[in-house]
């Protein structure tokens, strides 16, 4: 996949894509990253990017010629593709999301800034509006990494386990289960013996158990919208029976049916 990333402020992407997983996929080929400063396709010697808003009212606007004009460059030199504007008003980054655009060759990520872009560049240009959560940040820029980063971790060779992404918290719906490492006790707090055992199938189903009951604990909305398998209703029957957690309403009636 290829990114194409329209900001005001290419050195503050920069680093974070010359390390760890970014630099990684990048290295391998997996993705490839083109940082493009929006006042490059300004026309005026102050490269003036932002307004003052019709109407009046506080803060500036981004223009739309330079925005109009690299994207219509960036377009011209390969084909068609989306035009992602990170704003708190888009659709909001999940893992459904993240796995939709994972499916794309390649995005224009627009970095808004100020009180944002013209709406004509949201109604005639912009294809995706997305939003990593429901509070304001000064740039596009940090959401543009997160965006990036939440693609490029599932497409195949970006992670070092050919399997990573797919244990990941809510890539089964699920929050993921605990993780230990050496050494085995530390302050008289021991690892949990069924991670020692040798013992590969109760491991797994040990962590399933274990997604179970942290995802109930944190995030009980979601547990209502898995699709139950038999392992499943099994591990819900023990959890109820061991009156360790309250279950929401609905997961609760689905599991009496099923006992």
């Amino acid at each position: 996949m290829h990114f194409d990333v329209l900001t005001l402020f290419p050195h503050v992407i920069m680093p974070y894509i010359q390390t760890s997983i970014m630099q990684r996929a990048i290295s391998n080929k997996v993705i490839s990253i083109t940082l493009h400063n929006l006042r490059d396709w300004t026309v005026d010697k102050h490269h003036t990017t932002d307004d003052t808003p019709f109407g009046g009212g506080g803060g500036m606007v981004m223009k739309p010629e330079p925005i109009f004009a690299a994207v219509e460059d960036i377009q011209q030199e390969s084909a068609k593709c989306a035009v992602v504007l990170m704003t708190p008003q888009g659709k909001q980054l999940n893992h459904a999301a993240a796995v939709e655009l994972s499916g794309m060759n390649q995005m224009i990520i627009l970095c808004g800034r100020y009180e944002g872009v013209d709406e004509r560049v949201r109604m005639h240009l912009v294809t995706d509006e997305i939003s990593i959560g429901d509070y304001v940040l000064s740039g596009g820029e940090l959401p543009a990494l997160v965006l990036m980063e939440a693609v490029t971790r599932l497409l195949p060779g970006a992670l070092g386990a050919p399997n990573g992404a797919s244990d990941d918290s809510f890539a089964s719906g699920l929050l993921e289960y605990p993780h230990y490492t050496r050494p085995a006790v530390y302050r008289n707090w021991e690892v949990p013996d069924i991670l020692t055992s040798g013992n590969h199938q109760a491991v797994n189903r040990w962590r399933r158990k274990q997604a179970w009951m942290r995802t109930l604990q944190k995030r009980p909305d979601l547990a209502e919208l898995i699709k139950l398998d038999a392992v499943d209703i099994e591990i819900l029957k023990e959890i109820i029976r061991e009156k360790e957690i309250n279950f929401p309403a609905s997961l609760t009636n689905i599991i009496r049916g099923k006992i």
